[in-house]
């Protein structure tokens, strides 16, 4: 195996670049998020600050790089008929990744969004994207749109699109490239639910207007419920339901559980594990919402893990 360079972009915490490394065998030597608290994290685990704006930052300024990692936002382009490749995706974020790729042509790139991309504007907007990589940028593409609870032994119900892209002039198995295959999932939700008693802040309080409905709705002890405004949804598979972004504002979406304690949210640790990272990650002090956002923003990093074994045996 050889030594490669890899620039994470919309890198948010790191959780790309987390399963990615192999420590003796990558450098990280460039990274990019806009995000000031999510900076801080990374700062935390990784000891470099991100750069911010993507948009505002020029090709050559990023070093030479091996692999490009992005899960970039899901920003809708137009696809209009009468413009060509590039021109239409000009002004997204999409775009900016496409000019790096263009600029620094690296054997391969790690892309990932929500599994929406692939049915976005009937289809148009993935089948456009897949034309500037394929036939522009000259990239052999593969995508595949994988759930955590299928392919990364961890009790998370969240499907995500991965779009994997080898430089065809560079790398000779391009075409040969595997996503991987699912597994068991052995992993249960008390494995990575905590036992001891939490903060009170964790727990909703009897007098709290919705507490009866929460404990006359919440009876299992597996089960990871979710609170959706006016009713309490039960995840009838075992796993967590799909953490997102939106968990710290306003409880909406917040997994609940029950405890020996009472009736609390997953604390932002707990919501970690549930994305794979190991509890030697490290978050700043922050506001518990802020580290609810980046857990959510994040991607699963053991499955990350697998995506990346698969790479490197083409790349190699």
């Amino acid at each position: 195996m050889h030594y490669m360079k890899i620039v994470d972009l919309f890198a948010g915490i790191g959780g790309l670049r987390l399963g990615f490394e192999v420590k003796e065998l990558d450098k990280c030597v460039f990274s990019s998020e806009w995000d000031t608290n999510s900076q801080k994290t990374y700062f935390t685990n990784f000891n470099e600050v991100p750069q911010g704006d993507i948009t505002k930052i020029a090709p050559p300024s990023i070093p030479p790089h091996d692999i490009l990692l992005a899960g970039f936002p899901c920003q809708a382009f137009s696809v209009a008929g009468y413009r060509k490749g590039f021109e239409d995706t000009r002004g997204t974020l999409f775009f900016d990744i496409a000019r790096i790729l263009d600029y620094h042509r690296p054997n391969s790139f790690l892309l990932e969004n929500v599994k929406n991309l692939a049915r976005h504007d009937k289809g148009r907007t993935f089948s456009k994207m897949q034309t500037i990589l394929e036939d522009e940028l000259g990239y052999c593409v593969h995508h595949q749109v994988i759930n955590t609870m299928t392919h990364a032994n961890i009790p998370q119900n969240r499907e995500r699109i991965f779009i994997v892209g080898f430089n065809r002039d560079k790398v000779e198995k391009a075409t040969s490239f595997k996503f991987p295959k699912p597994i068991t999932l052995k992993t249960t939700i008390r494995d990575l639910i905590d036992t001891d008693k939490k903060p009170d802040k964790y727990y909703y309080q009897k007098t709290h207007k919705y507490y009866p409905k929460l404990k006359k709705a919440m009876t299992s002890w597996d089960t990871v419920y979710q609170w959706r405004r006016v009713y309490v949804r039960e995840n009838q598979s075992n796993v967590c339901p799909t953490l997102t972004a939106n968990m710290g504002t306003g409880g909406h979406n917040v997994p609940i559980i029950l405890d020996d304690y009472g009736i609390r949210k997953l604390t932002p640790r707990e919501c970690a594990r549930f994305q794979g990272f190991p509890d030697s990650f490290k978050f700043p002090k922050l506001a518990d919402s802020k580290l609810y956002y980046q857990i959510g923003n994040s991607v699963t990093v053991a499955l990350i893990r697998r995506i990346a074994e698969n790479i490197r045996k083409i790349i190699n």
